[in-house]
Order: structure tokens, then C-alpha cells, then sequence
């Protein structure tokens, strides 16, 4: 089988090495697409792969369409709002993420913004301490719990809410359950967002739920742009002056955004899963469930069946 490593943005040295252990070790053939420039280039690439890696690359419907012998599609991280799911799945081919892989990565990012917050952007003045504050966890997944692992370090009274997951669930892991996601922003002095961009969460964090955080309250995003209502997070912060925005994805309103000095702060692009441990632990982790599904018909972790 040929598996397709295609990335615009490559994966470290190390990870490539990895990958190409795992899948030659297989008995399969790798094939390397990096820093490529133009869909062209991707759609010749995967005339003949029956398997692919990517990152934060598109496959789009006419990437699965060029994609003949394809079978599975892995994206390495733990969104997947790249991939056509539906496209994928008319087509017959497996897709699928690694949970998991990134998510000390970007809990650890959280708190590198929230620190650098609550220290008012290390502009001098004297800032706040995060021990004994309430944060708020919207969503209690691979991320959510990293995030209350770490928080639980720094002495912060832990709340979280996940739909999806059972409060029985979020009590055992030492987490206060919070009844509502309104009574999450209600009561935490920080929320930090971890929820996928679908059709029920998309602009779902407006001004009604953001306006319900106490005074000096801060929203982080290291989820997804899409799940912001991004006019509606404006004119909240105009009106409260006390409301802090962090986030590692930068708003298409960047520009308005960067007039609340000392309230707003966006990394250049998404850096959540940037560090070499992750990109490592991704990459090698989609390598092993490409020969897992080879192997044994292994479907773990798809994401749209």
C-alpha cells in the first residue's frame, strides 16, 4: 500500500522519521508531499495513494475525487473540520483523527496566555494571580482534562461543562461539574473554550453568554475562530472594559480586536499543537492507525461513520 504523507506545513525531521519507520516497518511505501504551493501538486500526488496523512491541509471533495485507490485519510490532530466528512464517507474512504496527541500542547498554551494576562500583557503593572480563581472548562475532552491538570497545579477551583459528558464523569476527575454551560460563564473567573466547530457550536460564544462572566473575566480560545461570535465579542468588550480576550487563533476581526490595548491578544496563527512533542506524537500516532487499519480493519477512531 502507498501511504501519502501530504503537508503544506511540514512535519518535523524527527516525526517524518517516525512515520517512515512505522509504515515501512509495515511493509508499505511512504511518499513525501511537503511545503507544496498549489492544489495541482496535491491532486497529482494522490492519484495513486491508498493512504494519506495530512495536517492542516484540505481534503476537499475534489481532492477525494483525483484520490482513486484512496481508502483512509488521517488527520494528524485532533480537529478534523479540513476534511469533507460527508465527501469522504459517499466516496468510501475511512476518515479519521488522533485524539489525544496534542493535547498537552495546547493545555500547556493555554496557561502561557492566561498568565500572560492576568500580568496585564507584562506592561509593568501590577496584574493578578491565578491561585484560588474560578476556571471554566467548555468541554472536558483530551484538552479539557490537560487543562484541569494543570490548573489544579496553579491552585485554581476547577468547573467544567460538557454535554457529551456525564457529570459523574467530570466529578471523578477532581472537576467541580457545572449544571449549564450559562452557569459555567456564570460562575468562573476564566473560561476556556475546547469545543469542536459544528453546526451547534458555530458563533455559539456571543455576547449574551460572554456577558454573563463576573468583573475582570477572560475568555480563551484555543478551540476554533468559528466558534466566536466575533461582532458580538466587539461590542461586548466595548461596552465592558473588564473583559479580557486570549486566543491562539486570530479573528478575522484582528484589526478591530487590537484596539482594546490590554485586552486582547492573538498569537500570529494557531500555535496550540505547535511544539515538537506533539507534532511527533501525531504524526507517528496517524502512521500507526493507517497500518492498524490495514492490519486488521481497525476504524478506532473515525470520524465519519
Amino acid at each position: 500500500m502507498k501511504v501519502l504523507v501530504a503537508t503544506e506545513k511540514p512535519f518535523a525531521a524527527a516525526a517524518v522519521e517516525g512515520i517512515r519507520k512505522e509504515v515501512e516497518g509495515a511493509g508499505h511505501e511512504l511518499a513525501l508531499l511537503e511545503k507544496y504551493t498549489e492544489k495541482q501538486q496535491l491532486l497529482d500526488a494522490v492519484a495513486d495513494a491508498d493512504a494519506l496523512i495530512i495536517r492542516s491541509d484540505k481534503v476537499t471533495a475534489e481532492v477525494l475525487e483525483a484520490a482513486k485507490q484512496l481508502k483512509i485519510v488521517v488527520r494528524a490532530g485532533a480537529g478534523y473540520d479540513n476534511i469533507d466528512c460527508e465527501a469522504a464517507k459517499a466516496k468510501g474512504v475511512v476518515a479519521e483523527n488522533t485524539p489525544g496527541q496534542n493535547a498537552n500542547a495546547v493545555a500547556e498554551l493555554v496557561f502561557g496566555m492566561l498568565v500572560y494576562a492576568v500580568r496585564n500583557f507584562y506592561n509593568g503593572k501590577a496584574g493578578t494571580e491565578l491561585l484560588g480563581k474560578k476556571l471554566g472548562i467548555l468541554a472536558f475532552g483530551n484538552v479539557g482534562r490537560n487543562v484541569a491538570r494543570i490548573a489544579k497545579g496553579f491552585g485554581m477551583d476547577v468547573y467544567a461543562y460538557d454535554a457529551f459528558c456525564p457529570a459523574d464523569v467530570i466529578e471523578a476527575a477532581g472537576v467541580h461539574a457545572a449544571s449549564s454551560q450559562d452557569a459555567l460563564f456564570e460562575t468562573c473567573d476564566v473560561v476556556s473554550l475546547h469545543i469542536p466547530a459544528t453546526p451547534e457550536t458555530k458563533q455559539s460564544i456571543d455576547k449574551a453568554l460572554v456577558g454573563k462572566m463576573k468583573k475582570g473575566g477572560i475568555l480563551v480560545n484555543t478551540a476554533r475562530k468559528e466558534v466566536i461570535n466575533e461582532p458580538e465579542l466587539l461590542e461586548l468588550m466595548a461596552e465592558r472594559e473588564d473583559i479580557k480576550f486570549v486566543t491562539d487563533i486570530m479573528p478575522d476581526a484582528n484589526d478591530e480586536f487590537t484596539k482594546f490595548a490590554g485586552r486582547y491578544f492573538s498569537t500570529p496563527k494557531k500555535m496550540g499543537a505547535q511544539t515538537a512533542e506533539a507534532n511527533i506524537n501525531a504524526g507517528i500516532a496517524a502512521a500507526k492507525q493507517i497500518n492498524a487499519f490495514f492490519k486488521d480493519g481497525c476504524t478506532k477512531f473515525q470520524v465519519n461513520k
